[in-house]
């Protein structure tokens, strides 16, 4: 089931199954990395971990520095990223970020994420699901600074997933990251892990898409830039 926060925050991705580990260790055979390079010493690491959303964070900024800039404009990149563990830790517009979730809260100009419920979607599924998960809710800081609204919901989140398409697309393009093997198909695994429950009305506040349709929509970016994801 897909958490949102209604109206206060724009939310990214659902909760991914725990598989019932504990402690911070994360695996993953290969890691995608702005340099390009591995951490094969220590893959499965919580220094790993952090390395990659360090990652994930400099290269939106980098990706959508250069969009703004190449239009004109100048980018304000998003204030802080804020890991939390409990309920409550964190809230946003007066209304309490879930466990299990990311989102991006437009209130504060943050993104917040539930640290073990991402080491564990990071246990399961792979390094790439991180930089699919921060880019998708940098995408909605985007949407802010673009001033886009859209009537339903699932348009809104659809289209974020078309823009962090496009950004790992582009980044990967520029150099800026380089794929390890595996790493596509660690972003259709979290894909599917996301889609709305069966049954889930495309209308209802909070619906983020299908699984298809969430796929659809990020390989749409990735393989056709922003020109596929409707921005105008």
């Amino acid at each position: 089931m897909v958490v949102t926060l209604v109206a206060a925050t724009a939310c990214a991705v659902g909760p991914v199954a725990d598989d019932g580990g504990s402690g911070p260790g994360v695996p993953g055979p290969g890691t995608t990395s702005r340099d390009g390079t591995t951490r094969a010493d220590s893959p499965t690491s919580i220094e790993a971990f952090q390395e990659d959303i360090v990652d994930a964070v400099g290269s939106a900024e980098t990706y959508w520095s250069a969009q703004f800039r190449a239009s004109g404009q100048r980018f304000q990149p998003i204030r802080r990223i804020v890991p939390y563990q409990r309920e409550g830790e964190v809230s946003c517009g007066g209304q309490a970020v879930p466990r299990n979730n990311a989102v991006y809260c437009p209130a504060g100009d943050f993104i917040a994420y539930d640290v073990t419920w991402a080491v564990s979607a990071f246990r399961q599924i792979g390094d790439a699901f991180l930089y699919y998960l921060l880019g998708h809710e940098y995408a909605h800081g985007v949407q802010v600074r673009l001033r886009v609204r859209h009537q339903y919901t699932v348009e809104q989140e659809l289209q974020a997933d078309c823009m962090a398409g496009a950004y790992l697309g582009g980044s990967v393009q520029a150099g800026v990251l380089r794929l390890e093997e595996g790493d596509l198909e660690e972003f259709r695994e979290g894909l599917l892990a996301v889609g709305d429950a069966p049954g889930q009305p495309w209308f209802a506040e909070g619906a983020h898409g299908t699984a298809r349709q969430r796929t659809e929509a990020f390989f749409a970016g990735y393989e056709r830039s922003l020109s596929a994801c409707g921005l105008g």
